[in-house]
């Protein structure tokens, strides 16, 4: 089976590093290259995180670094979730490897051009290097099969009331992607929040015992005190859906519905504003998921995580 080309266009963060220990476990996905944006955490950080766990997982992939901060907004960071680091919890060795001098707008560009086949789109953080790329190179658009991203919420936000964290970040760059016309899958929390990862399932990734597994445990400990200390008990895994929906999209359940993007509210900007019920007549232009298989999903983390048996944990 012809392996599916995918970028990589994330903020590590936790579920963003699980999110990339599993991509480049999948013998479904050739990994063309990882991008970086500012979001749960700066740039800065954001990329040693990147390295350190690509290093520790002994993956080389190249990495490129892209925009700092939204389009016209400023960055805010999410350290009470991911911690000073962006990446706190394990304790991992310095990264030795080093990204590659080209901004990852350019890079995109050079892998998308250079691919004998329509690569897919994998953004984990606010879409800033997904819509800059479109702006600056609208003709690549048609060597993009699909977008599969997580973010988003049909339903009801994480950061207000009715918009998610990466969608609120920079809402004129999540506009300017679900405007694009590309096949868009909506990994939001609507999705997320049913991704539950548990206590147990912690304990079983630490049982397979190489290195991957056990930093993903680790990973998975800290991330869980924060939802612990805000009262939820299960952990949703937020970003390895819209890796698992392209490696295994029959766990997923999604709609095909139409998704606008408010930019102007005052309690709603960034909201992806979804309409079920066909009241705008606008036409559908994504996928949105709304229900997972959860035992499915963690499955499909476990058969991952075996992949790196051989590393010493």
């Amino acid at each position: 089976m012809e392996k599916i080309p995918v970028i990589i266009d994330c903020d590590p963060g936790h579920d963003d590093a699980i999110a990339l220990t599993m991509a480049l476990a999948s013998e479904k996905l050739e990994v063309l290259g990882v991008t970086l944006v500012g979001g749960n955490q700066t740039l800065e950080k954001i990329t040693k995180n990147c390295l350190t766990v690509l290093d520790y997982i002994g993956k080389e992939v190249p990495v490129a670094v892209g925009t700092e901060g939204p389009i016209r907004r400023e960055l805010t960071v999410a350290a009470n979730v991911h911690g000073e680091s962006g990446l706190d919890g394990p304790t991992l060795p310095p990264p030795h490897s080093k990204p590659v001098s080209t901004h990852a707008v350019e890079f995109m560009r050079r892998l998308i051009e250079g691919c004998d086949r329509p690569v897919t789109l994998i953004p984990l953080g606010p879409l800033t290097n997904i819509a800059t790329l479109f702006l600056a190179h609208p003709e690549l658009k048609a060597k993009v099969s699909r977008i599969s991203l997580m973010g988003g919420a049909a339903l009801s936000g994480n950061r207000t009331p009715t918009t998610e964290f990466n969608t609120w970040q920079d809402p004129e760059a999540t506009h300017l992607v679900f405007s694009s016309g590309i096949p868009i899958t909506m990994c939001g929390i609507d999705i997320t929040h049913k991704a539950l990862i548990r206590d147990s399932d912690i304990a079983d990734f630490r049982a397979i015992g190489n290195r991957a597994a056990v930093m993903v445990a680790d990973l998975l400990d800290f991330f869980s005190s924060y939802y612990k200390s805000i009262g939820v008990n299960e952990t949703p895994l937020h970003d390895p859906v819209a890796v698992a929906w392209v490696i295994e999209p029959s766990i997923c359940r999604t709609e095909r519905l139409n998704v606008s993007v408010d930019l102007d509210g005052e309690h709603t900007v960034g909201c992806t504003v979804t309409d079920f019920r066909g009241v705008t007549g606008k036409e559908p232009n994504c996928d949105v998921g709304l229900d997972i298989d959860r035992e499915a999903f963690v499955g499909l983390i476990k058969e991952l995580l075996h992949h790196y048996d051989g590393q010493v944990a």
